[in-house]
C-alpha cells in the first residue's frame, strides 16, 4: 500500500471534524488546559507560526492519550493599529505593501477589495491562512471556542476586567513616557513596531550651556563629566532653530524641537538658525563658567537628542579622536573662521583617576586598541570598555568639591540631581535605537497624559512574585527572568488613541492596547462558546463577577453565570501557557500579574513554556523581505507529518531552530521508509506471545523508550522524545532483526509497532492514526498512552545482548587491524579462577585492597598472585564503567555459553566459521589468546 500523505491527511481531518474529536467538555477525567499565544492575523501563516502551534499540540495529544480531558483552544488577536496601518498602506497602494500581499501571501486582485477594512483584512488571513493552516497541520483545537478580540462579547469581558482594575486603584492617569508614532499621532507598543521593538527609554541629562541670552542644551548620559568639557560640536549641514521652550530661549536642532513638543514641553519655534552662526562661537559651561568653542562635525546627528554635543576628550575615545582630527584639518576649520590658535588652546581636562590608565584614559585606550580614525569599528568596543571601567572604579578629582574622592557609580545621580535643582541641568527622553512603526512612521518618545497599569504597586508586585514562586518555568532558567522583569517593571501605558479593540470604559476616547487586553483571555476560552447564546447586553459587570468570583460576589447572581462558573472551575488553572521567550519581559509577566490579582492561588497558572526563534536557511524569517515559507506551501510539498516532525525534532522548543529544505527532504524520505517498514509488519500474520531472547530484549528496550519519551513529554522536550521513539527505537529494531533472523515473534513486532505508533501520534498524527487502524482495526483515539511493563523488563537479557554486541564489535576491530578475511575465528573465554576475581571485586564494592586480601587467602588462587593483581586492575577499570545495577548481573553470566548460543548469529554476520573455547581447555591456541582473555574481554584469534 503506497504512502500518500495528502489523501491520508484529508481522511483524518474530515473524520476528526465530523466526530468532534477535539471538542473538550467537562467530564469525570482529570483536566488539562493548555494555551498558546493567539496569532495576530496581519499576514499569512508561515512555517515559524507552525512550530509555535505544533508544540502545544504535541502536549495536548499526549495528555489525551494519558486519559485526560484536554482543552486546546484558539482565537485571533486583532487589537491595535498594525492591521489598521496595513489597510491604510493598501489604500495608498504602497508598492511594498502590495508586493507582500500579492507576491508573498498570494492575495489576488479580486481579493484586495476585501482587505480594505480592518476586520475584512483580518478575516481574510484568518479564513484563508491561519485556520486552514492549523487544520492542515492537524492541530487538535476545539474550534467552538474561537473568537476575535474585536467581538462584542469579548469586549464586554475586557470592560469588566478594566473596570475591576480601575475600582481597585490599579489604573492611574498621569504623565508617562510612551512610544509615539509621529505618523499615526498615536501611542504604540511592541506589537505595533516594525523595527526597534526592543528599544528602551533612555533619560538624557541636558547640560544648559549659555550663549548670550540663549541656552544651547547638550545631552549626555555622563553628567559627572561636565568639568572635563573642552569644546562642543554641531553639524554644519543641519538646521537649528531658536525656540522658546517652557519660557527659555533655546537653540536646538529642528528635529529636537519636535521631540520636546512631544515630551510635555511648551515649544514655540521662533526662527531657523544657520549652523554657521554657531560654529566658532564660544559658549559658557554652566558649572565651571569657562568658555568653550563650538566646532563643526558631520558625525553629529541632528536627529539624536538636541543635535549638539559636548566634548570630553580626556575620557571619551570618540571625543579624543574627533578633536585630534579637527586639529589636523586646519583648512576646514579656517573655512569656518576658526583660527589655529583657538584649536591649539583646546587641551584635554582629566577629571578622574582610573586604575590602569594614565592622565588621559581615552588616549590610552585608543592607542592600546590601535585605533587611529573615528570610523574604526573597534571604537565602539573600546568606548564601552572604558566607560564601564570609569563608572565602577573611576575616582573624581579634588576640584569636584563635595563629590571629590567618590566613584562615578556613587556620585553620578547625586551630581545630576543637585544641578537639576539649581536649574543648570534639564532632562529629555530618547530611545536606545531607531524605532519604526508598522505603518512606516517614525516612533519617538512622548510624555503624555495617559492611563497606565500600576505594575509597581507594592501589593500587586508581591502577588506577582508569589505566583512566580510556585510557577513551573520551562526551561527552568526562565524563572529568574520573570523575577527580573517584576523588579524593573513600573507603570505600563495601556491605551491608545485609536485602532481596533475595546474602548476604555470610563474614558471611551481611548482604546485598550494589545498587550493590555491579552492578559486574562485564557479564562474567556473556558466559556466563550456558551456566551454566544447569551445576549451581549446581559454580560454585565455583575455577570462576570458572579462567573469568576462566585455567588457571594453579587447580591443576585445570574444563574447562567453560576452555571458557566462550573466549566471555568473544571478547566482552571491553566496547566501550561506557551509563548515566545522574548515575551517574558512584557506579555507573560503581565499575564501573571493579572491572574495573581483576579484569581485565588488555586486558580493560578501551573506553568509557562517559552519558545525560541525560527530561522529559514540560516537567516531570520521576514515576511516583508519575502524570506518565509508559508504553511500551505510546506504541507503541499512535504506533507503535514513531515513538516511537524522536522519542526518538533530538530530542536527543543526553547531552542532556536533552522528550517532547511534539504533536511526536511530527508525527513520526508524517512517517513516514506517508515510507512513501508510498518506496512511489512502489519502484513505479518498474528501469532501467540512466544518470545525468543532477542524478542524479550526488544520489549525490554521498548520499556526504556516508553519511560524516556514519557518523562520528556512531561517537560515539553519534543526533540528528546521524538528522537527516542523514532530514531533510538529504530536502531533497537534493526538490531533485533539482525539477531532474530532465524526466529522472530510476529507478536513482538506488532506490539512494538502498536506502542510506537501511539507514542509517535503527538508528532505525526495522520500517519500514526492511519497505520494504527490498519494494524489493530481500532482508532488510535481510543488507545491509551503506554506504561512500562514489569513483564517486559529484562535487564539480564539486555546485558547479554550488550556483551554479544561488544564481542561482534571487537571481532570487527581485529579484522580491520589484520586487514584480511579470515577462514576461521577462534574465541577464547577465560578460566574459572578469573571469574572468581571478578566476583570478589564486585562483592568488595570495587575496593581493590579488600578484594586482594580475600583472594590471597584462597590457597587455590595464591599461586596466581601477580596475575591476579594485573587482572584486578584491568577488571576494576571495566567494572567502574558499568551502571551499579549491572554489577550483580555480571556475576550470573555464563560467558562461554552466551557466546556459543549466538554462534549462528556470529557466523551469519561475519560470513566465517566461528569456534568457541575456554582457557582451561586443551585447545589450539597458537597466539596465546586464551591466557590473555579476561571476563567479558575474550581472546580473539583469526586464521
Amino acid at each position: 500500500m503506497e504512502y500518500q500523505p495528502s489523501s491520508i491527511e484529508n481522511k483524518w481531518k474530515d473524520r476528526w471534524m465530523s466526530n468532534g474529536t477535539y471538542e473538550a467538555n467537562p467530564s469525570n477525567n482529570e483536566s488539562t488546559f493548555i494555551t498558546v499565544a493567539y496569532p495576530y492575523p496581519s499576514g499569512g501563516m508561515h512555517i515559524g507560526h507552525a512550530r509555535t502551534y505544533a508544540v502545544p499540540d504535541v502536549y495536548a495529544r499526549y495528555r489525551r492519550l494519558c486519559g485526560e480531558s484536554v482543552l486546546f483552544p484558539m482565537a485571533w488577536h486583532v487589537t491595535g493599529t498594525p492591521i489598521v496601518g496595513a489597510v491604510e498602506r493598501l489604500k495608498k497602494r504602497e508598492p511594498e505593501q502590495l508586493s507582500v500581499l500579492q507576491d508573498i501571501f498570494g492575495v489576488s486582485d479580486e481579493e484586495l477589495d476585501e482587505l480594505k477594512t480592518p476586520m475584512g483584512f483580518a478575516h481574510h488571513f484568518i479564513d484563508n491562512h491561519y485556520r486552514i493552516g492549523m487544520k492542515n497541520l492537524g492541530l487538535s483545537i476545539d474550534w467552538r471556542r474561537e473568537f476575535t478580540t474585536n467581538d462584542e462579547r469579548y469586549s464586554k469581558f475586557i470592560t469588566w476586567q478594566y473596570d475591576t482594575l480601575h475600582n481597585r486603584g490599579l489604573l492611574e492617569k498621569g504623565l508617562h513616557p510612551v512610544k509615539f508614532c509621529t505618523n499615526e499621532k498615536n501611542p504604540v507598543t511592541t506589537h505595533d513596531i516594525l523595527r526597534g521593538e526592543n528599544a528602551e527609554f533612555q533619560e538624557y541629562t541636558l547640560i544648559k550651556f549659555k550663549w548670550g541670552d540663549f541656552i544651547i542644551p547638550m545631552a549626555t548620559l555622563r553628567p559627572e563629566t561636565i568639568r572635563g568639557v573642552t569644546n562642543a560640536f554641531v553639524n554644519p549641514n543641519s538646521i537649528y532653530v531658536e525656540a522658546n521652550v517652557d519660557g527659555e530661549k533655546w537653540i536646538i536642532s529642528k528635529e529636537a524641537a519636535g521631540k520636546f513638543s512631544l515630551q510635555a514641553r511648551n515649544v514655540t519655534i521662533e526662527r531657523e538658525v544657520l549652523s554657521e552662526t554657531l560654529i566658532g562661537e564660544f559658549i559658557q559651561n554652566p558649572i565651571t563658567e569657562e568658555s568653550v568653542i563650538i566646532l563643526p562635525a558631520t558625525f553629529v546627528d541632528s536627529d539624536n537628542a538636541t543635535g549638539a554635543v559636548m566634548s570630553v576628550p580626556a575620557h571619551s575615545p570618540d571625543d579624543w579622536l574627533a578633536l585630534t582630527e579637527a586639529k589636523q584639518n586646519i583648512e576646514q576649520m579656517s573655512a569656518y573662521g576658526i583660527k589655529p590658535k583657538s584649536l591649539e588652546n583646546i587641551t584635554p581636562i582629566s577629571i578622574l583617576t582610573v586604575e590602569g590608565y594614565g592622565e588621559f584614559p581615552a588616549k590610552d585606550i585608543v592607542e592600546s586598541f590601535g585605533i587611529t580614525t573615528s570610523n574604526d569599528p573597534l571604537l565602539k568596543q573600546a568606548t564601552h570598555e572604558l566607560y564601564n571601567k570609569e563608572f565602577h572604579s573611576g575616582i573624581l578629582r579634588d576640584f569636584y568639591g563635595i563629590y571629590s574622592g567618590e566613584t562615578v557609580e556613587k556620585a553620578r545621580d547625586q551630581i545630576k540631581q543637585d544641578y537639576l535643582e539649581l536649574d543648570l541641568f534639564d532632562t529629555m527622553y530618547e530611545f536606545t535605537e531607531d524605532v519604526v512603526c508598522r505603518c512606516g512612521g517614525s516612533v519617538e518618545v512622548a510624555t503624555q497624559e495617559t492611563w497606565f497599569l500600576r505594575y509597581n504597586d507594592d501589593s500587586w508586585r508581591k502577588k506577582a512574585i508569589n505566583i512566580v514562586d510556585q510557577l513551573d518555568g520551562i526551561p527552568q532558567n526562565t524563572k529568574n527572568e520573570y523575577y527580573r522583569t517584576i523588579d524593573w517593571l513600573k507603570e505600563w501605558p495601556c491605551i491608545r488613541n485609536y485602532g481596533l479593540g475595546t474602548h476604555l470604559p470610563w474614558d471611551p476616547d481611548y482604546v485598550i492596547e494589545p498587550l493590555s487586553d491579552s492578559t486574562l483571555y485564557m479564562a474567556y476560552y473556558t466559556i466563550s462558546h456558551h456566551l454566544n447564546s447569551i445576549p451581549a447586553d446581559d454580560l454585565t459587570h455583575e455577570f462576570f463577577d458572579a462567573l469568576f468570583f462566585g455567588p457571594t460576589a453579587v447580591a443576585s447572581p445570574d444563574p447562567r453565570a453560576l452555571e458557566l462558573r462550573k466549566e471555568w472551575e473544571y478547566w482552571y488553572p491553566i496547566n501550561y501557557r506557551c509563548s515566545a521567550n522574548d515575551l517574558i519581559s512584557n506579555h507573560l509577566t503581565f499575564f501573571l500579574y493579572h491572574h495573581a490579582e483576579f484569581f485565588d492561588e488555586s486558580h493560578w497558572p501551573n506553568g509557562i513554556m517559552v519558545m525560541g526563534m525560527g530561522l529559514l536557511e540560516g537567516e531570520k524569517m521576514s515576511s516583508s523581505k519575502g524570506h518565509v515559507v508559508l504553511v500551505e506551501e510546506a504541507v503541499n510539498k512535504y506533507g503535514s507529518d513531515t513538516v511537524r516532525f522536522f519542526l518538533l525534532s530538530s530542536a527543543e522548543p526553547w531552542q532556536d531552530y533552522d528550517w532547511r529544505s534539504d533536511q526536511v527532504d530527508v525527513i520526508r524520505t524517512q517517513l516514506f521508509r517508515f510507512w513501508n517498514r510498518s506496512f511489512d509488519v502489519i502484513s505479518l500474520p498474528t501469532a501467540d506471545q512466544n518470545l525468543s531472547k532477542p524478542d524479550k530484549w526488544l520489549l525490554s528496550k521498548l520499556n526504556q523508550i516508553i519511560e524516556k519519551t514519557t518523562s520528556s513529554l512531561d517537560r515539553f522536550e519534543t526533540r528528546t522524545a521524538s528522537q527516542a521513539v523514532f530514531y533510538e527505537l529504530e536502531e533497537h529494531i534493526k538490531w533485533h532483526n539482525r539477531r532474530s533472523v532465524f526466529t522472530k515473534s510476529n507478536w513482538a513486532l506488532r506490539e512494538v509497532l502498536r506502542t510506537r505508533l501511539i507514542m509517535l501520534s503527538p508528532f505525526m498524527p495522520f500517519l500514526s492514526n492511519e497505520l494504527h487502524e490498519l494494524l489493530t482495526g481500532d482508532p488510535l483515539d481510543t488507545a491509551s498512552w503506554p506504561n512500562t511493563s514489569l513483564e517486559f523488563d529484562a535487564p539480564l537479557i539486555e546485558l547479554e545482548e550488550d556483551l554479544i554486541r561488544a564481542l561482534l564489535s571487537d571481532i570487527h576491530e581485529v579484522k580491520n587491524v589484520i586487514n584480511k578475511n579470515p577462514s576461521l575465528i577462534s574465541i577464547y573465554t577465560p578460566a574459572p579462577w578469573k571469574y572468581q576475581v571478578l566476583e570478589t571485586l564486585i562483592d568488595s564494592n570495587l575496593d581493590l585492597g579488600v578484594a586482594m586480601g580475600i583472594l590471597m587467602q584462597n590457597d587455590e588462587l595464591r599461586p596466581f598472585g601477580n596475575e591476579i593483581k594485573r587482572l584486578s586492575t584491568t577488571l576494576l577499570t571495566y567494572l567502574r564503567q558499568q551502571p551499579p545495577e549491572r554489577l550483580s548481573l555480571l556475576k550470573s553470566i555464563e560467558e562461554s555459553n552466551l557466546y556459543s548460543s549466538a554462534k549462528d548469529f556470529f557466523e551469519k554476520e561475519l560470513g566465517v566459521t566461528i569456534e568457541f573455547h575456554t582457557e582451561d581447555e586443551n585447545s589450539i591456541d597458537p597466539s596465546g589468546k586464551a591466557a590473555q582473555s579476561a571476563p567479558f574481554r575474550p581472546g580473539i584469534y583469526m586464521e
